[in-house]
């Protein structure tokens, strides 16, 4: 039995960081808190740890002895070492970071004083700066002492004396000029950086526009500070497909799978409330008209498709226009131009849609008005639905808001009060006639 349990640690020692990193999550706490024990042992803890969520990595790091935490935190690259530390208290921090050696606890502590949602809270200091005055040889000789310390080795960076950013050296220039040759005539000047208090978006932007594999990151004095490979990016835009998927749903962000029913019902709770609300405001639009409902008890049916159709073709729009805010596709100024050409769909969609519904209610009652009772409340909501769509995500980032959080909250009630206004008011007004 303690053959096979060897054997099959020798292989788990042969995979890759990420896929014993998904070995460490599926365990139970006892369970992964003595594999990370045995990976320690090996040398083998801290490339599975950076590839962890950090929440996790920082809870199973908790569970291990104090001195085995500190020297798996060392070897930790440092942006990923930050990450972890982020989760834990402010206590935590400060005993570990004291018995950590005093260089590497500098660079830690200064990567901390970084917002995690900023390139500087992205960033690696573990980047190959260069002098232009260097020969190709010395280069060479420069990476491979800094290969295995150092973020990537694909580019490395010229700075001058004070460190500023001076251009990019591509490996592969380097490794096939003359070894006399000066960095000076491979360099590329026209290099693209990101300022430090850049917010993550914005940088995963970059490198969605670039197709870059990573970027260096200045001060304001353009002095180079680090590096953001493309792994800590991707980490980035998957966050933000999950927020604005959860978004659209009013789900809390930090619910997963694992997340108990009661911390659920909690973060469900406040949303559910805020739905309640809207949802009661559009009951009393169909309370004021109750008699013209008894009257016409098909209003009942078509209240239901109308505004349910609004509400449809309104997400269309929305889903278009948050999209394009999340890409950078979208300017302020082209507000006027979106708004109109949603106007002129809806307009378009509502009459296609409206009279169908129309001729459906005309076959199915045989009353020609209240079919055009039901043409028309369509053709209303749905110009309206396709405004809103516009300028419900626009007026939320106007006030500083995510338009994905709260945008269908918004227009699920304009389209559900205004879907049922149109078609009791219009039915109301042509009542007599009906």
């Amino acid at each position: 039995m303690m053959e096979k349990k060897k054997v099959i640690f020798q292989e788990l020692l042969r995979k890759h960081p990420a896929d014993i990193a998904e070995v460490l999550s599926q365990l139970s706490d006892e369970q992964a808190t003595k594999l990370l024990h045995r990976l320690y042992l090996r040398q083998a803890a801290a490339e599975p740890l950076g590839e962890m969520d950090p929440d996790e990595s920082a809870e199973l790091l908790s569970d291990l002895d104090r001195e085995e935490a500190i020297k798996i935190l060392a070897r930790m690259d440092p942006d990923d070492a930050v990450d972890l530390l982020e989760e834990l208290p402010q206590e935590t921090q400060k005993e570990i970071l004291s018995n950590v050696d005093s260089k590497e606890a500098q660079v830690i502590s200064d990567l901390l004083t970084y917002p995690s949602d900023s390139a500087g809270g992205l960033m690696s200091p573990e980047v190959v700066a260069l002098s232009l005055d260097m020969s190709v040889q010395q280069a060479i000789d420069v990476l491979r002492q800094r290969a295995e310390e150092a973020e990537t080795i694909y580019f490395a960076y010229a700075v001058d004396d004070q460190h500023h950013l001076q251009g990019v050296l591509s490996l592969r220039d380097i490794a096939l000029a003359q070894p006399e040759t000066r960095l000076s005539s491979l360099v590329e000047i026209d290099v693209i950086s990101v300022p430090v208090e850049a917010d993550a978006e914005e940088v995963a932007l970059l490198f969605d526009k670039y197709n870059f594999y990573a970027l260096p990151v200045i001060d304001q004095q353009v002095k180079l500070l680090g590096i953001i490979t493309i792994d800590d990016v991707i980490d980035v835009m998957r966050e933000e497909a999950t927020e604005d998927i959860y978004g659209m749903a009013s789900v809390p962000m930090n619910e997963s799978v694992d997340t108990s029913w009661f911390s659920s019902l909690r973060m469900r709770l406040p949303w559910l409330y805020v739905r309640l609300a809207t949802a009661i405001l559009a009951a009393l639009v169909v309370a004021t008209f109750e008699q013209t409902i008894a009257k016409v008890a098909a209003l009942a049916v078509l209240m239901g498709v109308i505004a349910g159709q609004g509400g449809s073709t309104g997400m269309q729009t929305i889903t278009i226009i948050t999209r394009g805010m999340a890409l950078g596709e979208m300017q302020r100024h082209q507000g006027h131009k979106l708004l109109r050409k949603e106007i002129l769909l809806g307009v378009a969609n509502g009459l296609i849609i409206g009279i169908t519904l129309g001729i459906i209610t005309y076959l199915w009652k045989g009353q020609p008005l209240l079919g055009a009772v039901a043409c028309l409340a369509m053709l209303f909501n749905t110009v309206v639905a396709g405004a809103m769509g516009v300028l419900i995500p626009l007026g939320l980032q106007a006030l500083g808001k995510d338009p994905a959080i709260a945008s269908g909250v918004f227009l699920t009630t304009v389209t559900d009060v205004l879907g049922f206004a149109f078609l009791f008011l219009l039915a109301h007004l042509f009542l007599r006639v009906i």
